[in-house]
């Protein structure tokens, strides 16, 4: 594995970003953000938000929202406010999750943040975790992996299908092909350091990462490349009796594992 040197960041000016607008921006206030790409989560947003407000979540990090384009007037920029949101971007162009992250994390960095918290914006993750997160990326951690599977994580309600899955593929693989023994390979509860995200040798900012590219992708790169990454306990939680998630049906799972193939083979890798 490399070392990561002193690199000089990717030009901006390579950057594949999908087109997005801004419904609303505040300014950035604090020295890392929160991003929560959602789509049509009706009420499992709504929750989340209300906990990121009890927890006060927005005096520790600036919260944004990369919307979708949802169509369940869950986002109302009012609300959103008085709940302590920085800002609300949607993606205009074309691309799912990854091409949401491509767009919330170009937007992050362009205004000077120091790292990226993700979240996703169902409710299934504990976010009181967050400050650890936090915590971890300022004493120079480059990612932040959360994990259900490790001592002291929470598992609860998860699929049967889909804790095989990970347990015995998904993060085995990645943990193979990285050189990081990773345990919670498909949590979108992470966290990045802008160094990382702007090594010409990463490159997040592709149109090649459109789906769950990305996710995969930096799993697997980052500890190739000597970056320093960790795993935290966090809670993970499914609802009794429903999976909220946007992947479903048996082409969705093997798309998913496809995925998975190609980051481990090298085949998101820059072209040099």
């Amino acid at each position: 594995m490399d070392t990561p040197p002193s690199t000089s960041p990717q030009p901006k000016a390579s950057w594949q970003v999908p087109t997005f607008e801004q419904t609303f921006w505040q300014g950035k206030r604090k020295s890392f953000c929160v991003v929560i790409p959602v789509i049509n989560e009706g009420e499992r947003i709504k929750s989340l938000m209300s906990k990121l407000e009890q927890l006060q979540t927005h005096r520790t990090a600036d919260i944004m929202i990369i919307d979708g384009g949802s169509k369940d007037g869950s986002l109302d920029p009012h609300a959103l406010k008085k709940q302590g949101v920085i800002g609300l971007i949607t993606k205009t162009g074309p691309g799912k999750l990854s091409a949401q992250l491509r767009c919330a994390y170009a937007f992050a960095l362009d205004q000077g943040y120091q790292g990226i918290i993700t979240i996703d914006g169902n409710d299934k993750d504990d976010p009181s975790a967050i400050p650890s997160f936090i915590g971890a990326l300022e004493a120079g951690v480059d990612f932040v992996q959360a994990s259900r599977f490790i001592s002291g994580g929470l598992a609860e309600n998860t699929p049967k299908i889909r804790d095989f899955a990970i347990r015995f593929i998904h993060a085995p693989l990645l943990s193979l092909f990285s050189g990081f023994r990773w345990t919670d390979t498909t949590q979108g509860f992470r966290g990045y350091s802008r160094r990382m995200l702007l090594d010409p040798r990463i490159d997040p900012f592709r149109d090649s990462f459109a789906t769950y590219e990305l996710l995969a992708y930096l799993s697997y790169r980052a500890p190739r490349l000597g970056y320093h990454c960790i795993e935290l306990p966090t809670s993970r939680k499914y609802p009794k009796g429903e999976v909220p998630t946007k992947i479903s049906s048996l082409r969705g799972n093997f798309s998913v594992l496809l995925v998975l193939f190609r980051a481990c083979l090298g085949c998101y890798n820059p072209k040099t």
